[in-house]
């Protein structure tokens, strides 16, 4: 059941499994919490859903809950499209494709209209019907979806797994992410998303507000998407040798938010918590087998004074979505207690190594049971690189998303609205609530 804001007095019709009679509308927040009702929906909310195959004739991205008036720059999105096709380490399949978005609903004039949007990708490599070109796969590779897949779907094909568990998938979502850090431009919230590490070869480059500008030309002349040029060298070199033992390698991803207000995400629900989707939206990439934030796992070694951001308060900075709150450091990330705090959100990624290996690994074959060598699909020697481009858009998506709850509305000039209205409440802190106080009846409240 999902209910309409309205005021106090107004009445609302019980649903017929409730006892029958009117339903005061302005204690229907307060029960909430009882169980009154299965669901209570008050917030706009953002999703994105993909579909295809590697070797489909497509891939197409759903997105639902973008404003009307948003501007759809096609050229941006196409461009990152374009860098998530590269990087130094990627395979022969990157020199069929050339990624670009063709919109097919949501858009009028390039402009969304507040519709479902969906954006495809075609793929030139389609084959996905053709037998003789894209062969039964019954020797499934250590670390893909192979062998669970087919299990999963009772068969002894792999086929039908590991092409929608391929990271072909990534070009639409990342498209999804595009579009969202369209949205987030609109309130001045930008990303930018980086190698840390390739193997054992990493960068110790610190990133922050005032050398951003200067980190983003440097990531974008490197082959391997690192703004350190020394590094990045490491970097390639791990990879070469990684190739000449027909072997892979994965690395470290990193991605900043900068501009991001004070109070995205909540604290209410586990699975609203702004870390917990961040975590799960890293994750969720291919390849990806942890998630951090800020300091990450190393606050397992550290004692709290030496963890916890200290708090402090500029009156000369109120203006800025920190409202003037600040730290001397952000071991937080930029995100306490399921909320982002006014720091840079900071999350970084793992990729392992891409399980595709040219010499093949121990398997056995599904359909005899025998010992063999997996099977090897045409892919990457490394896809760290484009991993970055991905994590970037995804941490993008998800940070929209929070916005987009915390900021509601039919159109953007509405989501403007209220995003200042936000925090010009925010800045007047602490405000005189005894204007217009609603006091809870006895049964209302519980001791």
């Amino acid at each position: 059941m999902a209910l309409v804001l309205c005021g106090s007095g107004s009445r609302l019709t019980r649903p017929k499994n409730h006892a029958e009679g009117p339903l005061n509308c302005d204690r229907v927040f307060r029960r909430k919490w009882r169980g009154e009702f299965d669901t209570m929906s008050f917030m706009a909310t953002l999703t994105a859903y993909t579909a295809g195959e590697s070797h489909g004739p497509a891939l197409t991205t759903y997105i639902d809950g973008i404003p009307a008036g948003l501007p759809v720059d096609l050229d941006f999105m196409n461009n990152v499209l374009r860098k998530r096709q590269g990087g130094y380490g990627r395979g022969g399949r990157q020199r069929i494709e050339t990624d670009a978005v063709s919109v097919l609903a949501g858009v009028r004039l390039g402009h969304t209209t507040g519709a479902p949007i969906i954006f495809q990708i075609p793929n030139k490599d389609s084959r996905l019907d053709d037998i003789d070109r894209t062969p039964p796969v019954h020797r499934p590779r250590p670390g893909h979806a192979d062998l669970a897949g087919s299990i999963k779907w009772l068969t002894t094909d792999c086929r039908n797994a590991l092409e929608r568990a391929s990271a072909r998938e990534t070009a639409a979502r990342t498209a999804a992410g595009a579009l969202a850090r369209l949205l987030l431009r609109e309130f001045g919230i930008e990303t930018f998303g980086f190698v840390r590490s390739i193997h054992e070869a990493a960068t110790e480059i610190e990133v922050n507000q005032s050398n951003l500008s200067s980190l983003i030309e440097a990531r974008d002349a490197s082959e391997v998407y690192c703004p350190d040029a020394e590094a990045g060298q490491r970097m390639i070199d791990a990879i070469r040798a990684a190739k000449v033992d027909k072997d892979t390698v994965g690395g470290l991803c990193e991605v900043h938010v900068f501009g991001a207000p004070i109070g995205l995400g909540s604290c209410v629900q586990w699975d609203q918590k702004l870390d917990s989707r961040l975590a799960a939206a890293v994750v969720g990439i291919q390849a990806f087998k942890s998630a951090e934030i800020g300091m990450g796992r190393d606050v397992s070694q550290r004692r709290g004074s030496d963890v916890h951001d200290p708090i402090a308060y500029d009156v000369s900075r109120r203006t800025e979505p920190s409202l003037g709150y600040t730290r001397s450091r952000n071991n937080a990330g930029g995100l306490e207690g399921g909320m982002t705090n006014g720091m840079p959100i900071v999350v970084r990624g793992a990729m392992k190594p891409i399980s595709t290996l040219l010499r093949g690994m121990p398997s056995v074959d599904l359909n005899t049971k025998q010992a063999e060598r997996s099977s090897y699909e045409r892919s990457d020697v490394c896809a760290v690189p484009a991993a970055a481009v991905v994590m970037e858009h995804a941490v993008a998506f998800e940070v929209a998303r929070a916005l987009r709850e915390k900021c509601s509305g039919d159109s953007i000039l509405e989501m403007k609205s209220q995003y200042e209205a936000y925090l010009e409440l925010a800045r007047s802190l602490p405000i005189d609530e005894s204007a217009g106080h609603t006091t809870a009846t006895e049964d209302d409240t519980e001791t």
